[in-house]
């Protein structure tokens, strides 16, 4: 549980980050869209886009990965006032969960009632390829813990994993609200919006289970049979985090998954990033086809 000072140092970003976004302007939004690898030329199909920097909104890191716009980004698409995060922040990257996670509380706050979350993932499934969509249905979260650890001295790794005094530090940490078991994580209505719009242009997009890890790493061929043997279809390194703090806010949540590569266990391949960026400007018209028609109510 983090300390009542911790929670006013919250309130503080909070509301800092509040007043930094709203003294550019821009509508109220709606819905809140995060954009992941490759997909980030969505953004510019936004009408009359008010556009800030993470770096002059007080409480947000900076992205790291390549394809990462890095900005918040208010405008109308289809239609409708949204809110965009062109680029987002993974624990790989060094940042907290709380850090993750910190935008989508500041959406929220801004007006956004539904969530959209893309990503770039490894295809497990067979019959995946390159390109396809999958529409996460569920997840197994393998996110806890620290990334740091693995490639920090002792004395570091001794500061990163005390996950006490990480909560009691990190003025981003909030306490933690159980979602209970019976509630639906990913929105029902969104997903049967989004998979008509697959069959309605003609491109494959499929239910599945998303396993999240820390990264940043890609898989072993072990690791893939493995995970195949779980039931997973697709694997990353973000999304959860964002998907589960809108869900403890009330938000309804629709998550995407591009296949960037897909697995081959019996085979040595080498993935990199540039083929991740190449597939998602490859999936692009059709992730940005599912999220104009979930826009529509």
């Amino acid at each position: 549980m983090h300390t009542l000072e911790t929670e006013s140092q919250f309130v503080g970003h909070l509301s800092e980050a509040l007043a930094a976004i709203e003294a550019v302007g821009g509508p109220r939004p709606e819905v809140a869209i995060v954009l992941g690898s490759g997909l980030g030329g969505v953004v510019d199909k936004i009408e009359e886009p008010v556009r800030i920097g993470f770096a002059d909104i007080p409480g947000f890191g900076q992205t790291t990965a390549a394809g990462h716009q890095g900005e918040l980004v208010r405008g109308w698409l289809g239609g409708v006032p949204v809110v965009v995060m062109a680029g987002r922040l993974h624990r790989y990257g060094g940042w907290s969960n709380g850090q993750v996670v910190f935008p989508v509380e500041v959406m929220r706050r801004l007006g956004a009632e539904r969530l959209i979350a893309s990503n770039a993932a490894g295809g497990v499934r067979p019959g995946l390829k390159v390109g396809d969509i999958v529409v996460i249905e569920d997840h197994i979260d393998w996110m806890s813990g620290s990334p740091l650890a693995r490639f920090s001295p002792q004395a570091e790794v001794d500061q990163v994993t005390d996950e006490s005094r990480l909560l009691g530090s990190d003025p981003f940490a909030r306490a933690p609200v159980p979602i209970g078991r019976g509630k639906k994580v990913y929105d029902e209505g969104m997903i049967q919006k989004a998979l008509a719009a697959a069959r309605q242009g003609g491109f494959s997009a499929t239910c599945g289970t998303y396993l999240a890890v820390l990264g940043p790493n890609y898989e072993t061929r072990a690791e893939y049979r493995m995970m195949r043997r779980m039931g997973v279809d697709v694997v990353g390194m973000s999304t959860v985090p964002e998907v589960l703090a809108a869900a403890r806010m009330g938000m309804a949540t629709l998550a995407l998954s591009m296949v960037s590569n897909v697995a081959s266990p019996d085979t040595a391949q080498q993935a990199n990033h540039e083929e991740v960026l190449a597939a998602g400007q490859q999936a692009e018209p059709r992730m940005l086809q599912m999220v104009q028609a979930v826009l529509r109510k």
